[in-house]
């Protein structure tokens, strides 16, 4: 089902830089499933006969049977949750997906989400094909902190492109495919109402805020469902709503597709996800009153509130109540940006951090930490 939350719990994330992952530096090319060729521009109406609307609903229409066929069901039994009077009963699952294919992997992946999947194990997670046909996967690989599960299915079968997610805009038409409330093959159609959002919660396990935004209508059963472009290329795998029902309320966020394409060249490569991080905790938000108060004349970066001893951060002389402006000559946008680009460095490369202390701008070089490693200590 959709990820859901209060639009009060939006602005309560917590922001553990060396966690918290995206991948903004590096860009993992080429991992693209072309079938078909892209769909021709949406015509301009040019006389009394063909209005411009028509001719978008044309295009809707040539999207959805293009992207239509690759678009499934997804449902997993996951095992009883153990509480104080004994174990539960096995809950069930129910979301969505979208074939592709990824270059050197044979046979079809289904890209879902994996908190539709979570700790199911192989034989009770269920695939049902656009025309009915019931597949299981040959195996399940996931990245619970980008919230990304793969499916992986020896058939042949129907697909659709990853598209470039950079590439899209405020305002541009997508279309939202998926089986909301159980009613498989629904599409519904919206525009991309901002990019790069971070500032949601989304629970432990979930790290990543790279999402995409959009109006289109999503449900509880549309997680994993395809965001998709006009010429028919999904530009993100669906995953949240905002929302104090639990219903669609025109607030929903989407994985980009080259956040899937980065997280599926490595679960593939070696069946898990390198990512780097610092070891300080950030503040949420910084408020204007805050930033005038330490000196700043602009909301910017990431304000640090701790810094965790022997850590990479501790090591490169950073403090508490420092705020970092820049990575290398990246100006930080907020403490998610920062958060997004350590994440994608890889462990051991020494970088430059433009910090704001005491009124001034200073600098500090510190060396990537490797944040599985931390994480695998972290394990019980």
């Amino acid at each position: 089902m959709v990820r859901q939350f209060t639009v009060v719990a939006m602005c309560c994330a917590c922001a553990l830089a060396g966690g918290i992952t995206g991948e903004l530096f590096f860009r993992t090319p080429g991992i693209v499933s072309a079938h078909s060729p892209p769909l021709p521009p949406v015509p301009v109406a040019a006389d009394g006969d063909r209005t411009a609307a028509s001719a978008v609903s044309d295009q809707f229409q040539a999207v959805v049977k293009k992207v239509g066929p690759a678009v499934v069901a997804v449902d997993a039994i996951k095992p009883p949750t153990s509480s104080a009077t004994g174990s539960g009963k096995p809950k069930e699952e129910s979301g969505s997906g979208v074939l592709v294919r990824f270059p050197g992997v044979s046979g079809t992946v289904v890209v879902t989400n994996n908190h539709v999947v979570g700790e199911a194990i192989r034989d009770k997670v269920y695939v049902t094909l656009s025309d009915g046909r019931i597949v299981q996967p040959s195996r399940v690989l996931a990245d619970p902190e980008s919230d990304v599960s793969l499916l992986h299915l020896m058939e042949d079968l129907p697909t659709v492109e990853l598209g470039d997610s950079d590439r899209v805009v405020r305002g541009q038409y997508v279309l939202a495919f998926g089986s909301p409330f159980g009613l498989n093959q629904t599409v519904t159609h919206g525009i991309i109402s901002a990019t790069d959002r971070g500032q949601i919660s989304l629970g432990s396990t979930i790290r990543i805020k790279e999402f995409v935004q959009t109006d289109a209508a999503i449900n509880p059963g549309s997680s994993g469902g395809p965001l998709v472009d006009l010429n028919g290329r999904v530009v993100g795998i669906n995953t949240a709503i905002a929302s104090q029902s639990g219903n669609n309320s025109g607030v929903a966020f989407s994985i980009p597709a080259n956040l899937v394409k980065r997280v599926a060249g490595q679960l593939f490569e070696k069946g898990s996800v390198t990512r780097g991080y610092l070891g300080v905790q950030l503040a949420t938000t910084l408020e204007p009153a805050e930033a005038l108060r330490l000196g700043l004349t602009r909301v910017c970066g990431g304000l640090v509130e701790i810094v965790h001893p022997g850590t990479p951060a501790a090591t490169g002389g950073l403090r508490t109540g420092d705020v970092i402006l820049k990575l290398e000559d990246v100006d930080l946008r907020d403490e998610n940006h920062l958060i997004n680009l350590v994440s994608a460095l890889p462990p051991n490369q020494r970088v430059r951090l433009t910090v704001w202390r005491d009124r001034r701008t200073q600098t500090a070089e510190v060396v990537i930490g490797d944040w599985s490693a931390v994480r695998a200590k972290q394990r019980p």
